[in-house]
């Protein structure tokens, strides 16, 4: 028996990076489905422009588009907000068809606070000051998102759980800080000179959900994580904004023509188009 969906006011997820071997496509599709929000927002680095390959888009990304498109024709308000990954859409600022919106920046007022949500990498000198340092390092972290995989299936030979290298390397870099960081520091102070109550962002890729306190004076400070080592998104229900995790499920579900999801394969495809144009098949 299928489980209710969860009824939420908006979901905030970011940095997908769907075309990667990083990307957990698999739980959040399950995620995808699991919930019904009245707006969903897509914040920055959904697909990765940056390593995008025409030979690689497994049918799992391609799943995670598709369900997207099915919410949007049920009616939920989808808002892409770019990131630095898929900067080439930002040209498309401020398009709007139908439920779905490109934008690159988004401001609400939800419960008479002023929430602004954003990708971040505006806020990163490391992007600005030294671009080839970024796309090195992307560089560098799809190589090892290969070479943990590869670890993986070794350590499954014997009986092992799988680990994540650059999630523990990133975690005891950034996540047990107690001071704020530059990229936190910059966040905060742009957002309080707006009186702004609340930020979300991403970014990072680090779960984040804590009040920054400066000089110039208090802010509530999200960062929805990803889907690449955390599965996590920004949620608000109830009046309230709660950072929440998903338990991934990397076993592939077994596909059937009667899956509003289903996928088919390149003859197949030619097949249904050669009967929708009622003529005979040529291969």
């Amino acid at each position: 028996m299928q489980e209710a969906l969860r009824k939420l006011d908006i979901t905030v997820i970011s940095d997908v990076h769907l075309a990667t071997l990083a990307s957990k496509a698999k739980p959040l599709l399950n995620y995808l489905k699991s919930i019904q929000p009245q707006t969903l927002v897509l914040n920055g680095d959904i697909i990765d422009s940056w390593r995008f390959s025409r030979n690689y888009f497994p049918k799992s990304h391609l799943k995670v588009l598709r369900q997207i498109l099915k919410m949007i024709e049920k009616g939920v308000q989808v808002v892409y907000i770019t990131g630095n990954h898929d900067d080439v859409f930002r040209k498309f600022n401020h398009t709007k068809l139908g439920n779905f919106s490109i934008v690159n920046q988004l401001e609400l007022t939800i419960d008479s606070k002023k929430t602004w949500i954003f990708h971040g990498d505006v806020f990163d000198h490391i992007i600005h000051h030294s671009p080839w340092l970024a796309k090195f390092g992307a560089a560098a972290y799809g190589f090892l998102t290969a070479f943990n995989k590869f670890l993986n299936r070794i350590l499954r030979l014997f009986g092992k759980h799988d680990m994540i290298l650059y999630k523990s390397m990133k975690e005891r870099i950034l996540k047990e800080k107690k001071v704020l960081t530059n990229f936190e520091k910059a966040i905060a102070h742009a957002a309080l000179s707006k009186n702004i109550d609340m930020v979300i962002c991403g970014h990072t890729h680090i779960p984040v959900d804590k009040t920054i306190i400066t000089e110039q004076g208090r802010i509530k400070y999200i960062n929805c994580g990803d889907w690449v080592e955390h599965c996590s998104a920004a949620e608000y229900a109830d009046g309230k904004w709660n950072l929440r995790y998903f338990a991934p499920d990397e076993e592939e579900e077994t596909e059937s023509p009667t899956d509003e999801l289903y996928i088919p394969d390149k003859k197949q495809m030619y097949r249904s188009i050669l009967e929708e144009m009622k003529v005979a098949s040529f291969f």
